[in-house]
Order: C-alpha cells, then structure tokens, then sequence
C-alpha cells in the first residue's frame, strides 16, 4: 500500500477516562495478539500501516469514531499492552505525544539491545520518517506524535500525526518497512488528514527533477536567492496570508518557516499530490449517522448475531451469560481481526461493537464489552493448548456475516438499531465520559 488516501481528523479535546483506558489496552492488545497467531508479527505491521483498518480499530474498541483522538489513545493502549509483552509477541512500540515522541531514540536503543538489532540504524529511520511528513512535505501539520512500532525481527512501522490549529483538524501519517524502497520517492503507505487541495510534496516520485534543482539552489550564493524570491513576490506568486510578505523577504535566509499557495498554483507543477482509493473524509459532526455506516453490512452484522441458527456458534453460546448482543460486538472485532481492505471503508460502523465514550452512537457498554474481552482471551488461550472451537468460531463469525451480506442483503434500521442500543444501555452498563448513561 503506498499513497493509499486521507482523512479529515477533527481535533477533539478532553482525555480517555480510566475506565475506558484499561479495557481498550485489553481489548487492542488481544486484538494484537490474535493478528500475529493467525497471520505473523509483519501482518500487525501492514493493518497499522492502513489508515482506514486503523480508524476502524479505533472505532471498536470505544474511541470516538472519528476524532484526532484515537491515534493518542489506540497507540497509547497498544504500548502499555503489547510492551510488556515483548519477549512473548516480538512487538514493540517506542515514542508517543509530546515529550514522549522526543523519547523514540532512547526507547528504540534500549529494544534494539534486548533484540540485537542495529540500533542506530533504526533510530535513523525514525528520525528520517519524522523529517520527511515535518520538513519535506508542507502541507501546514505540525508533528505532535510519533510512534515506532518494532518486531523482534527488525521489520517496523510508523504511526505519527501532525496538527493544523488554524483549521482545527489533524493529519496521520503511516510508514511500513514492507515493501518500502526509499525514503525519498513515495515512501508513505498512507497519509491521513483533511484535505487542503494540492500541497508540497518533495518525496512524490514525480518530484526527482524538483529535488535535484533544489540542491543546485543549495549552491547558490544566498544573495540571488533572495533576488528571485523579490522577483516571485513582485508577480504576485506569493499571495497575503502566507508566510512571507513584505520586507520578510529581506529576511528569508534566515527564515526557516515554510509557505503554501492557494490549489490554484504550484511553484513545481511538473507534480501534484495524487490521492488514490484508500481515502476517507470523517466529518465534524459528532453524531453517527446512516450515512456515515454501511447500512447493509450492519444489517449482516445484526442478523449474524440475532438471527444465526445456535449450532453454527455452539461453541460459543455454550459459554456462561453470552447472548446476541456480545456475539454482535464479537463479530466487529472478528472482522478486525479477519476481515480485508475492503471491509473499513466505513469505520463508523465498528463503533456499534462497543459504542463511543462520548456517547455516540450509544454509550459504552460495559458488561458487553468486558463480555467480548474475557471470551476473546479465552479464545486464545485455549488456542495455544490446541483447543481451537472458541477461536474457529470467533472467525465464522466474520465468514457468516459476509455470506449473509451477499446471499440475504439485509438493510440495518440504523435509527432502530440505535434506538434499542440505549432502550437497553442501562442494563448493559452504558457509561459515556463523565458519568452513566441515564
């Protein structure tokens, strides 16, 4: 996957309460683990590396569906759950917000020791993926987060994201060592942010011509550099409101701040930023809507639960207090856990596993959600004992809903659906932040 889309990221505020904090590293590192069991530590790699597969692993485990947010809180539960780990799963993960993100080169020495890694190779690469999304791509978000995602065999990822405060919104950036062949010509397998029309993008494959006239500019003497941008700002090329104006120009030697121009123009329009299929908008409303889900795979995913003949799922049933709504929350995660590229178009639609703390499209419900974690360890617990009829179920979960959706199509009442989340939200333990749901 390279260049595989955006996502306008509304910036929220407040942080992730306690109670939700601790299920989510539960939940996520589960999900982790289930992934490098079924498909290896590289495949934990790529799905992080997928924009939308994240947004939707997010949205499951009980963030807000579609807010800067879940970067910080899904790598944050993913650290304090998988680190531990490490020896066991071969996964690490280095960085984080703030100061924490200044931390990645310490972190990343400290595993590269314990792995017998080259480490200053690494801590390389690192710095090289958070130069390129800071420096050599303008597209006016500053890098806040950086994580480094390790495997025990050197194969790594990187999940960082950068903030636009003007237009209240953020960017996420992926890297991923599969497949990745330089760092200065499409590097990315995605980025992720709202889109602003065309933007300076100096590690587009399309751009050698403009890299290479821009080291020859290196060599020049500052003085004519500063001449031919009095000449560009005399042609009205640099237009009121970017970073240079008036006698700044003078200055500009010295001025390290970067400056875009409105879509209309490009000072290098031998190249555009090119946003391919893997693209998705999450918009500022803080509700979900029908539109924001895929009604007719909700409706499998509903049908897959209420409706399933009980020895398709025997196994499962079988276990003490499980009922149709867990097996829906169970069949999301399945579907993160088995499901392909295809199937996170629409992120929204995993929020209705475990609702979202601020409320919507329902309160999270908690004796649900601790439902689907105890039976998902059990899963693999008794996986590793050879034990595998939770497990196997668990996947024909996400195999039942894809045959319903193809063979039946049938249409989720998405009004109705939400509607009998929250008849039944107290009984469930429906909490939002702040306090129970009423």
């Amino acid at each position: 996957m390279k260049n595989t889309g955006f996502a306008d990221l509304p910036l929220h505020g407040g942080t992730v309460p306690k109670w939700l904090a601790e299920r989510m590293m539960q939940m996520g590192t589960l999900i982790v683990e289930s992934l490098v069991y079924n498909f290896g530590r590289k495949e934990v790699l790529v799905r992080l590396s997928d924009p939308l597969w994240f947004q939707s692993f997010g949205a499951v485990m009980g963030m807000d569906w579609h807010s800067s947010g879940i970067t910080t809180s899904v790598m944050y539960a993913l650290k304090r759950g998988l680190n531990p780990r490490a020896k066991d799963l071969g996964i690490c993960i280095c960085g984080g917000r703030g100061k924490y993100s200044r931390r990645t080169p310490e972190e990343l020495e400290i595993a590269c020791n314990i792995a017998g890694l080259d480490g200053s190779e690494l801590i390389r690469t690192s710095k090289l993926c958070a130069k390129v999304d800071n420096t050599a791509v303008h597209d006016g978000f500053q890098l806040y987060q950086h994580n480094f995602i390790l495997t025990a065999s050197g194969d790594w990822a990187v999940v960082q994201q950068g903030m636009n405060v003007q237009k209240k919104s953020a960017r996420r950036y992926h890297w991923c060592s599969q497949n990745l062949r330089s760092f200065v010509e499409t590097p990315h397998t995605a980025v992720t942010g709202e889109n602003i029309g065309q933007i300076l993008n100096l590690t587009d494959k399309n751009a050698d011509r403009t890299r290479c006239s821009i080291l020859e500019l290196a060599r020049e003497n500052p003085d004519r550099i500063v001449r031919e941008f009095k000449n560009i700002q005399h042609h009205n090329l640099v237009l009121p409101g970017s970073a240079f104006s008036g006698n700044e120009v003078e200055n500009i030697a010295d001025d390290s701040r970067s400056f875009s121009l409105p879509a209309s123009q490009s000072l290098f329009p031998e190249f555009e930023n090119k946003i391919e299929s893997r693209s998705i908008v999450m918009p500022r409303h803080h509700e979900v809507r029908s539109e924001d889900v895929d009604t007719k795979r909700l409706g499998a995913v509903l049908a897959t639960a209420y409706e399933s003949e009980p020895k398709d799922f025997e196994s499962l049933l079988l276990t003490p207090g499980l009922g149709p709504r867990t097996l829906q929350s169970l069949t999301l995660v399945s579907e993160v856990i088995y499901g392909t590229p295809s199937r996170f178009k629409d992120p929204a639609r995993f929020s209705f596993a475990h609702g979202g703390k601020d409320g919507h499209p329902f309160p999270v419900p908690l004796k649900i959600y601790d439902e689907s974690i105890r039976i998902l360890h059990e899963s693999i617990e008794k996986s590793k004992l050879g034990y595998k009829e939770k497990s196997d179920c668990i996947r024909r979960l996400h195999s039942t809903a894809v045959q319903i959706e193809r063979n039946c199509a049938p249409q989720a009442d998405f009004d109705a659906a939400i509607a009998w989340e929250k008849q039944h939200s107290k009984e469930w333990g429906g909490r939002v932040q702040g306090g129970c749901c009423s």
